[in-house]
């Protein structure tokens, strides 16, 4: 891998990431329409630094919202009484909707790891986001707000996350579309989409960390994977900040559009 190559890749996933077009599918494409041949290995750690760099794009965002929750949850945690307040039963429900998307990956890892080596599985499963997106934009009555959230919402959300561990589905994409069609309103829809990235990209770095710290490719190739960290990080901070303004006025019909016909050229010119 290249700077040139890992500065791209990193920049296309900072926004793809929290764009509702799916991260995992354009990193599977990205390389496929460029003619770039990348080991796997090295696709490997690269994507796994990058999403830790999205995911500190997301931390800096809502820090405010983060610290404000995690001591709500932990002071009633402690006092135990841990659901008496709405930022600690944010926290709690902010957990259960990680939990699907975590027990699947460890239950069908090999399974999904498989797909990622196919550009063809991306290209078919962003035409599944754009459904998504169509579905959430106009069956949901965007009536409700964050205030309103249940036990059964959160876990719905988190069902609808399970569905980014496929390549090409966006899991922004994904969780929005989910919240709309609970009758969230586009921006809360948002908002609960990229809290609940915290602990699912939390979960899933610890996870791949051990590989990536055995690897002698790491410590190798660092200055290069580096340079993909940081426009992964600054371009996934502006797109959390342009989305969340976007959605403020817009539907989600542009990003559907986007997804539609990207999935359908990949299958048909590539």
């Amino acid at each position: 891998m290249t700077y040139f190559q890992s500065i791209i890749l990193g920049m296309i996933q900072g926004a793809s990431e929290f764009l509702p077009i799916s991260s995992s599918g354009h990193l599977v494409l990205a390389p496929a329409l460029f003619g770039w041949e990348i080991l796997p290995r090295e696709a490997f750690i690269f994507d796994v630094l990058v999403q830790v760099a999205t995911l500190a794009a997301v931390i800096i965002y809502y820090w405010k919202d983060l610290i404000t929750i995690l001591k709500s949850w932990t002071k009633s945690l402690f006092a135990g009484q841990p659901f008496r307040d709405p930022e600690s039963l944010l926290g709690w429900y902010l957990i259960l909707s990680t939990i699907p998307a975590g027990v699947s990956a460890l239950l069908f890892k090999e399974t999904l790891e498989a797909s990622f080596s196919n550009p063809k599985f991306a290209a078919i499963f962003l035409l599944v986001t754009s459904a998504l997106l169509l579905a959430g934009e106009f069956a949901g009555k965007r009536k409700r707000d964050l205030s309103s959230i249940t036990w059964l919402d959160s876990l719905i959300i988190g069902v609808f996350q399970v569905l980014a561990l496929l390549p090409g589905i966006s899991r922004s994409g994904s969780t929005i579309a989910a919240g709309l069609l609970r009758n969230f309103d586009r921006k809360t829809s948002a908002r609960y989409a990229f809290l609940m990235a915290v602990p699912v990209m939390t979960a899933a770095g610890l996870m791949a960390g051990y590989d990536l710290i055995r690897s002698p490719l790491l410590l190798a190739n660092l200055p290069v994977y580096f340079a993909g960290f940081i426009s992964a990080a600054i371009v996934g901070y502006l797109a959390i900040r342009w989305l969340i303004a976007f959605l403020s006025q817009s539907s989600l019909v542009v990003f559907a559009l986007y997804c539609a016909l990207a999935g359908a050229g990949f299958l048909i010119f590539y």
